[in-house]
């Protein structure tokens, strides 16, 4: 659930096309990963198919997989871009939402494979290089990024825990959640991968630096705190009723 202005609802006010279709995407694929012997073998990255074997394909076949048998990975990724990205399609155009949805699942599916490979060829091999990653999780960082900076004084009311959170500050949130009580076998690098590529991609179409500028952030601190001052105005106006 999140706020627009005053206000509170649970979920979009409708839902492009584009959201629709990659959803239906998603379904049908999970669906073939489960009737149709190999499909996943074939699909999903593994660094060392890619790098050794020629699987060059992988980055970006592996996020349109979720995991066979675990319907809640495939539900919890389709709810997440219905939930954000619908908002995000909207209000840029869906040629525009298809694009950077796409170049960062395949950025992060580079990532994903290329990080385990370098830490290979450093003689620090991880199971990573061995085993499958795949998921729609990248893109939908990404797409969760895009959200935070197009509205970042959105409060977003979580369910679990119910507390209320920024857009700004739902990323780091997620992070730390991740870390914390995620499953072992979660793509750390491939969520991350997801936010890095959005990021850039954001930056690049605002015409901005990789990094926010000093004068940027001092305009932000200001801000922040005549809001602040504003708030607290407003609290001596509206005392506490005993």
């Amino acid at each position: 659930m999140y706020g627009r202005g005053n206000s509170v609802g649970f979920g979009p006010p409708m839902t492009p096309d584009v959201i629709k279709y990659l959803m239906i995407a998603n379904v049908g694929v999970y669906i073939l990963q489960n009737v149709v012997p190999g499909f996943t073998e074939w699909f999903a990255v593994f660094p060392v198919r890619v790098w050794e074997q020629g699987f060059f394909w992988q980055p970006a076949t592996y996020m349109w997989l979720h995991a066979p048998g675990s319907v809640f990975h495939l539900l919890f990724n389709m709810f997440a871009l219905w939930m954000f990205g619908s908002p995000v399609a909207s209000y840029w155009g869906e040629k525009k939402f298809i694009r950077y949805y796409l170049i960062c699942g395949i950025g992060a599916g580079v990532l994903i494979a290329l990080w385990p490979a370098v830490l290979h060829v450093m003689d620090m091999t991880t199971v990573q290089y061995y085993v499958p990653t795949l998921g729609a999780s990248g893109a939908v960082y990404g797409v969760l990024l895009a959200y935070s900076l197009t509205w970042p004084d959105r409060t977003i009311m979580l369910l679990f825990p119910p507390i209320p959170i920024k857009a700004l500050y739902f990323i780091p949130f997620l992070f730390v959640m991740s870390y914390m009580f995620g499953p072992p076998n979660l793509s750390h690098v491939g969520h991350l991968g997801g936010v890095v590529i959005g990021w850039l991609l954001f930056r690049r179409h605002r015409g901005e630096g990789l990094l926010p500028s000093l004068s940027s952030l001092k305009y932000r601190w200001r801000r922040y705190r005549m809001r602040r001052n504003l708030r607290a105005v407003g609290d001596d106006d509206n005392p506490w009723q005993h």
